[in-house]
Protein backbone atom coordinates (compact mmCIF):
# COMPACT_ATOMS: atom_id res chain seq x y z
CA UNK A 1 0.00 0.00 0.00
CA UNK A 2 1.24 3.61 -0.63
CA UNK A 3 0.22 6.22 1.53
CA UNK A 4 1.81 9.60 0.53
CA UNK A 5 2.65 11.24 3.59
CA UNK A 6 0.34 14.88 3.69
CA UNK A 7 1.80 18.15 2.53
CA UNK A 8 0.57 19.76 5.49
CA UNK A 9 1.82 17.11 8.43
CA UNK A 10 3.83 19.58 10.79
CA UNK A 11 4.12 17.41 13.89
CA UNK A 12 6.22 13.95 14.21
CA UNK A 13 5.88 11.97 17.38
CA UNK A 14 7.60 9.07 17.70
CA UNK A 15 6.74 5.81 19.69
CA UNK A 16 8.94 2.82 20.44
CA UNK A 17 7.88 -0.57 20.85
CA UNK A 18 10.34 -2.87 22.40
CA UNK A 19 10.04 -6.46 23.80
CA UNK A 20 11.79 -9.93 24.58
CA UNK A 21 12.67 -12.03 21.37
CA UNK A 22 10.02 -13.25 19.03
CA UNK A 23 7.35 -10.86 21.42
CA UNK A 24 5.63 -9.53 17.85
CA UNK A 25 7.08 -6.02 17.41
CA UNK A 26 7.90 -6.72 13.72
CA UNK A 27 4.43 -8.46 13.35
CA UNK A 28 2.69 -5.33 15.63
CA UNK A 29 4.56 -2.27 13.53
CA UNK A 30 3.49 -4.10 9.99
CA UNK A 31 -0.12 -4.59 11.04
CA UNK A 32 -0.96 -1.19 12.17
CA UNK A 33 1.35 0.76 9.77
CA UNK A 34 -0.46 3.00 6.86
CA UNK A 35 2.40 2.05 4.66
CA UNK A 36 4.92 -0.80 3.64
CA UNK A 37 6.64 -0.80 6.75
CA UNK A 38 10.53 -0.97 6.58
CA UNK A 39 12.06 -3.87 8.33
CA UNK A 40 15.63 -5.30 8.44
CA UNK A 41 14.21 -9.28 9.35
CA UNK A 42 16.83 -11.32 8.17
CA UNK A 43 17.29 -15.35 7.92
CA UNK A 44 18.47 -16.28 11.41
CA UNK A 45 21.30 -19.06 10.28
CA UNK A 46 23.80 -21.11 12.11
CA UNK A 47 25.61 -18.35 13.38
CA UNK A 48 23.01 -17.15 15.64
CA UNK A 49 23.31 -21.01 17.38
CA UNK A 50 24.72 -20.50 20.71
CA UNK A 51 23.79 -17.10 20.94
CA UNK A 52 20.14 -16.16 20.24
CA UNK A 53 17.93 -18.45 22.14
CA UNK A 54 15.20 -19.68 19.81
CA UNK A 55 14.30 -23.04 21.41
CA UNK A 56 10.85 -21.11 22.87
CA UNK A 57 10.10 -19.76 19.63
CA UNK A 58 10.88 -22.69 17.33
CA UNK A 59 8.74 -21.78 14.55
CA UNK A 60 10.74 -17.96 13.95
CA UNK A 61 12.96 -18.05 11.02
CA UNK A 62 13.66 -14.89 10.27
CA UNK A 63 15.01 -11.70 13.34
CA UNK A 64 15.15 -8.05 13.09
CA UNK A 65 18.57 -6.97 13.12
CA UNK A 66 18.31 -3.19 13.30
CA UNK A 67 14.79 -1.66 13.27
CA UNK A 68 11.61 -1.73 12.09
CA UNK A 69 9.63 1.43 10.70
CA UNK A 70 5.86 2.13 10.12
CA UNK A 71 3.68 5.21 9.87
CA UNK A 72 0.63 6.39 10.96
CA UNK A 73 -1.28 9.74 10.18
CA UNK A 74 -3.05 11.29 13.21
CA UNK A 75 -4.73 14.11 11.46
CA UNK A 76 -3.79 16.97 8.75
CA UNK A 77 -1.07 18.15 10.68
CA UNK A 78 0.34 15.16 13.37
CA UNK A 79 1.88 11.84 12.40
CA UNK A 80 3.46 9.11 14.52
CA UNK A 81 6.33 7.34 13.62
CA UNK A 82 6.72 3.78 14.59
CA UNK A 83 9.97 2.19 15.74
CA UNK A 84 10.38 -1.50 16.37
CA UNK A 85 12.79 -2.66 18.35
CA UNK A 86 15.27 -5.78 18.04
CA UNK A 87 14.61 -8.04 20.97
CA UNK A 88 17.86 -10.02 20.93
CA UNK A 89 20.06 -8.98 23.71
CA UNK A 90 22.99 -8.77 20.81
CA UNK A 91 21.41 -5.83 19.73
CA UNK A 92 20.36 -4.12 22.58
CA UNK A 93 23.22 -1.32 22.30
CA UNK A 94 20.53 0.11 19.41
CA UNK A 95 18.14 0.87 22.12
CA UNK A 96 19.49 3.93 23.46
CA UNK A 97 19.45 5.39 20.13
CA UNK A 98 15.99 4.21 19.76
CA UNK A 99 14.71 6.34 22.52
CA UNK A 100 16.32 9.29 21.80
CA UNK A 101 13.61 11.93 21.34
CA UNK A 102 10.72 9.15 21.61
CA UNK A 103 7.40 9.77 23.36
CA UNK A 104 7.02 7.12 24.76
CA UNK A 105 7.04 2.94 24.01
CA UNK A 106 4.90 0.11 24.20
CA UNK A 107 6.83 -3.06 25.64
CA UNK A 108 5.21 -6.09 23.88
CA UNK A 109 5.20 -8.93 26.24
CA UNK A 110 5.16 -12.66 25.51
CA UNK A 111 3.04 -14.22 28.43
CA UNK A 112 5.12 -17.67 27.93
CA UNK A 113 8.30 -15.51 28.58
CA UNK A 114 7.43 -12.49 30.86
CA UNK A 115 11.14 -13.01 32.35
CA UNK A 116 12.23 -11.51 28.45
CA UNK A 117 10.58 -8.26 29.63
CA UNK A 118 12.20 -7.41 32.21
CA UNK A 119 15.05 -5.43 30.24
CA UNK A 120 12.95 -3.04 28.67
CA UNK A 121 11.18 -2.47 31.16
CA UNK A 122 14.16 -1.64 33.19
CA UNK A 123 15.73 1.18 30.30
CA UNK A 124 12.47 2.12 29.92
CA UNK A 125 12.18 3.34 33.45
CA UNK A 126 16.06 4.31 33.27
CA UNK A 127 15.34 6.59 30.57
CA UNK A 128 12.00 8.09 32.30
CA UNK A 129 9.96 7.08 29.25
CA UNK A 130 6.43 6.92 29.80
CA UNK A 131 5.32 3.21 28.46
CA UNK A 132 2.24 0.58 28.56
CA UNK A 133 2.48 -2.76 28.45
CA UNK A 134 0.77 -4.96 25.73
CA UNK A 135 0.69 -9.03 26.71
CA UNK A 136 0.64 -10.48 23.11
CA UNK A 137 -1.52 -13.58 23.56
CA UNK A 138 -0.07 -16.44 22.07
CA UNK A 139 -1.61 -18.57 24.19
CA UNK A 140 -3.71 -18.48 26.97
CA UNK A 141 -1.17 -17.56 29.96
CA UNK A 142 -1.90 -15.85 32.99
CA UNK A 143 -4.18 -13.34 34.18
CA UNK A 144 -3.25 -9.09 33.82
CA UNK A 145 -3.01 -8.72 37.46
CA UNK A 146 -0.39 -11.91 37.63
CA UNK A 147 1.27 -10.15 34.86
CA UNK A 148 1.32 -7.15 36.68
CA UNK A 149 2.69 -8.65 39.90
CA UNK A 150 5.51 -10.51 37.69
CA UNK A 151 6.75 -7.26 35.90
CA UNK A 152 6.30 -5.30 39.31
CA UNK A 153 4.51 -2.62 37.54
CA UNK A 154 3.58 0.62 39.01
CA UNK A 155 -0.32 0.91 38.92
CA UNK A 156 -0.36 4.33 36.57
CA UNK A 157 1.38 1.73 33.91
CA UNK A 158 -1.21 0.69 31.79
CA UNK A 159 -1.67 -3.06 30.88
CA UNK A 160 -3.67 -4.56 28.48
CA UNK A 161 -4.31 -7.37 26.34
CA UNK A 162 -3.47 -7.78 22.52
CA UNK A 163 -2.78 -9.94 19.33
CA UNK A 164 -0.25 -7.86 17.64
CA UNK A 165 -1.77 -9.68 14.30
CA UNK A 166 -4.99 -7.64 14.45
CA UNK A 167 -4.75 -4.21 13.23
CA UNK A 168 -7.83 -3.15 15.51
CA UNK A 169 -5.64 -4.78 18.14
CA UNK A 170 -2.66 -2.66 17.74
CA UNK A 171 -4.35 0.43 17.00
CA UNK A 172 -5.64 -0.19 20.73
CA UNK A 173 -2.79 -0.57 22.26
CA UNK A 174 -1.52 2.76 20.69
CA UNK A 175 -4.13 4.48 21.33
CA UNK A 176 -4.10 3.54 25.10
CA UNK A 177 -0.64 4.78 25.07
CA UNK A 178 -1.43 8.27 23.26
CA UNK A 179 -3.67 8.81 26.20
CA UNK A 180 -1.52 7.67 28.74
CA UNK A 181 0.94 9.74 27.27
CA UNK A 182 -1.65 12.84 27.30
CA UNK A 183 -2.21 12.31 31.00
CA UNK A 184 1.50 12.05 31.67
CA UNK A 185 2.47 15.24 30.53
CA UNK A 186 -0.53 16.97 31.45
CA UNK A 187 1.25 16.74 34.48
CA UNK A 188 4.13 17.66 34.34
CA UNK A 189 5.21 21.91 35.00
CA UNK A 190 4.86 23.50 31.68
CA UNK A 191 8.76 24.01 31.27
CA UNK A 192 8.97 19.71 31.29
CA UNK A 193 5.88 19.17 29.21
CA UNK A 194 5.88 17.95 26.15
CA UNK A 195 7.18 19.62 23.02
Amino acid sequence: MRTPLRTTAADALKIVIVGGFGAGKTTMVGSVSEIRPLSTEEVMTQASVGIDDASRVRTKSTTTVAFDFGRITLNASRVLYLFGAPGQQRFWFLWDQLFAGSLGAVVLVDARRLEDSWYSIDRLEHHRTPFVVAVNRFTDGPTLDAVREALALSPEVPLIDCDARERSSAKHVLITLIEHLTRTYDQLPARESMP
